[in-house]
């Protein structure tokens, strides 16, 4: 693949990046989640050239990021009281940072931006980078993560390059992403708050300001495919003690734990997530493990199914939704 993007850093790679989006045109730049792929939210050629950079359907709606609370009048219409005193709340309680909430769409923000429906993903992003290259644009931008669509999200530069070098023209270093999965997705109810998507932000973080509920059925929100963030190497996901478990192929092992020595010389390849059991650091390492596994040739890739509590649940979602790209991609 011929790698043509730019690795800006620093602030003369901020001042180039807004540059850069002012003419239209897209960047990779660092979120605290995965790496975003960003388009002025305000130039429907910008969002054209996400989807395109992406492979990414037109019907899958693009997230909004904001440098703060008081830009959301800048992209949404909050009409109703309630709604706003609901806003209000988990805006100071979890913005910025990972939580991504489904609002009512200003008129005049393009509507490729939100598949043509009358809503839109919005969040305040908290990464120190992206937050001064909104200010600098003084525009919403619009940004998906940063791979081609269904495939691994990006958690660092390196991955950036892997992904799109030969389709974007430049792409901010910001380092690792520090949660390394992506937002929460959450819309608000009469009933409650409805977790569209999992994320860093949890259930029981949600639920000390309201009910909070899953959705019972198909919804149209970013990165809600039952296929998404999957490996070219098939994923299989273990429910049961992988300690007896002998893979018939040359496989790769994606674990919570370092396992016992004779379990890890049946693979060809290991990734251990957290050696202390620790799920947010598992989130943190899950993308960037599961990239090695499928970059080291192996025919299969098995993972142990983790416990679902906390962000335990958002990896759990993600990986069932890898391993169902994975064989039907």
């Amino acid at each position: 693949m011929s790698v043509s993007a730019r690795i800006l850093k620093g602030d003369q790679g901020i001042a180039e990046a807004v540059a850069i989006l002012r003419r239209g045109e897209v960047v990779g730049l660092p979120t605290e989640t995965v790496y975003g792929l960003a388009g002025d939210a305000f130039q429907p050629m910008a969002a054209a050239r996400i989807f395109e950079a992406k492979g990414r359907p037109l019907t899958d709606p693009l997230i909004v990021h904001l440098p703060e609370v008081g830009w959301l009048e800048r992209v949404t219409r909050i009409e109703s009281p309630e709604q706003q005193i609901q806003v209000k709340q988990l805006a100071t309680a979890f913005w910025p940072g990972p939580l991504t909430l489904i609002l009512q769409k200003h008129p005049d923000l393009p509507d490729l931006i939100t598949a043509g429906t009358a809503s839109v993903a919005v969040r305040v992003t908290a990464h120190p980078l992206f937050q001064k290259v909104l200010r600098e644009l003084d525009s919403p931008l619009a940004a998906p993560s940063a791979n081609r669509f269904g495939k691994i999200s990006p958690t660092t530069a390196e991955d950036v390059q892997i992904e799109l070098g030969d389709m974007i023209p430049a792409l901010l270093d910001g380092g690792a992403c520090e949660h390394g999965m992506e937002s929460t997705i959450v819309a608000i109810k009469e009933e409650g708050f409805e977790i569209l998507r999992p994320g860093p932000i949890t259930k029981e973080q949600l639920s000390e300001y309201g009910h909070v509920f899953h959705p019972s059925g198909i919804v149209n929100t970013p990165g809600s495919l039952p296929g998404h963030y999957a490996p070219k190497t098939e994923l299989h996901i273990f429910e049961t003690d992988i300690k007896s478990y002998i893979p018939p192929l040359k496989a790769g092992l994606l674990v919570l734990r370092t396992p016992d020595p004779e379990v890890a010389e049946r693979y060809a390849a290991l990734e251990v997530l957290s050696p202390s059991g620790d799920l947010r650091e598992a989130a943190a390492n899950f993308y960037g493990a599961l990239r090695r596994l499928d970059n080291c040739k192996v025919d299969i890739i098995i993972s142990e199914s983790l416990r679902e509590e906390g962000i335990g649940v958002a990896v759990m979602d993600r990986m069932r939704r890898a391993a169902y790209g994975s064989l039907n991609g």
